[in-house]
């Protein structure tokens, strides 16, 4: 790292070597952290994961979206942690530790970004790369108290990032406010594919919000309850089997690279990755196909509910980011809970932009937009008017 102190634990203690950038730019004021799964020249990329570590290369390139940031000026600060080879949630490394939660220090981060979540919310750098495949910048963004984004799927390269899951993976961004993360993300996009109308039409999840609780449902009132919006079901067969059909679809894209990465290795599987990785083994063709149909018909019923101009009013998370060292039957039911809400813009392969809203149980937790495909640009700038208390009407 080519910092002088990190006090949160949040970067990967590699030799400092500096990583060129330009000297001016649209981004020249600001630093850059980048999740350990992007390859930067002159780093190894560990992912996580002591094997992958140990194997990897120095690097000689650099992934093309961590380079269009230093093109553009953003100043490199080090590489983060990730949970191991991103396939969790929590950001609680077995082999690396757990980075320090900035705004909630006795709660744990949030993953699999979550090193890059904690440098941006500890002031470490102005803006982190990330991934998101099933929440992994959404849910930390959340959990820190910060902004993140997930963009549409498909719009940044994934050339040299250790992949997870294909059809969901995305580079996704954090900052500590959206007015520095829609500069950004404008370098990162090359301008807008579908611009928002200034009064786009706010929608009201009705089964998403069923699944808050009391102190989560009020900081969404509080935020979004007098906005004029329409009431809508993003779920057209019910909860259970949208999530369903993203874990079957999620296992299926884990055969292409990392089951083949955990059999090549033999690394020993830590509790939770052990599961997951068991499960993908025991899909079979049948469910395969089932859960891609099921993919299919629900990414087909959220456009036709968003069209070219709606915006669903969504809980970024269910919950606050529990305690560290929690019994071990909440990892799962807390993974299994949050994920119903983060696997609706990954089924459709939309974008989701979180921001801080509000605390629950004395903790941060954000909300989010979620948006027509292409609208990245014009999703985080309607952020921004929100969160700032601008009046948009419907």
């Amino acid at each position: 790292m080519l910092i002088k102190h990190d006090p949160y634990r949040c970067f990967m203690p590699y030799e400092p070597v500096p990583v060129e950038s330009a000297e001016d730019g649209p981004l020249a004021d600001l630093t850059l952290a980048v999740k350990d799964i992007f390859d930067v020249a002159g780093y190894r990329t560990g992912s996580g994961c002591p094997l992958r570590l140990a194997a990897s290369p120095v690097r000689r390139q650099t992934a093309p979206a961590a380079r269009k940031l230093l093109e553009a000026g953003a100043r490199f600060v080090g590489k983060t942690h990730t949970d191991e080879l991103a396939w969790s949630m929590y950001g609680m490394n077995p082999h690396f530790g757990t980075p320090v939660n900035p705004a909630a220090p006795d709660r744990m981060p949030g993953g699999s970004s979550s090193g890059s979540a904690v440098a941006v919310a500890g002031g470490l750098a102005d803006i982190a790369i990330g991934s998101d495949t099933g929440g992994s910048v959404r849910a930390p963004a959340s959990y820190c108290g910060i902004w993140g984004i997930r963009p549409t799927h498909g719009r940044i390269p994934l050339d040299l990032v250790q992949p997870l899951a294909a059809s969901y993976d995305t580079c996704g961004l954090f900052a500590r406010d959206g007015e520095t993360l829609l500069r950004a993300m404008a370098v990162l996009l090359d301008g807008e594919t579908l611009p928002l109308p200034d009064t786009p039409e706010l929608l009201r999840p009705v089964d998403m919000l069923a699944q808050l609780g009391e102190e989560a449902l009020s900081v969404w009132q509080a935020g979004f309850g007098a906005l004029p919006s329409r009431e809508v079901r993003v779920y057209p067969e019910g909860v259970d089997a949208a999530y369903t059909a993203f874990l079957r679809t999620v296992g299926a894209d884990a055969r292409d690279w990392a089951l083949p990465f955990i059999h090549s290795s033999g690394m020993p599987l830590a509790r939770g990755i052990d599961q997951r990785a068991e499960a993908a083994e025991a899909l079979t063709e049948a469910e395969i196909a089932g859960g891609q149909a099921a993919r299919r018909a629900f990414a087909a019923h959220v456009e036709a509910l968003l069209g070219p101009s709606g915006v669903i009013l969504a809980p970024a998370v269910h919950d606050a980011p529990f305690r560290l060292d929690p019994p071990l039957e909440v990892f799962d039911r807390f993974r299994h809970d949050a994920s119903r809400l983060l696997c609706v813009a990954g089924l459709a392969g939309l974008p989701q932009v979180v921001f801080p809203a509000g605390s629950v149980d004395g903790a941060p937790y954000g909300l989010s937009l979620i948006g027509p495909r292409g609208s990245d640009l014009s999703l985080l700038a309607l952020a921004c008017r929100l969160a700032a208390g601008a009046e948009v009407a419907a």
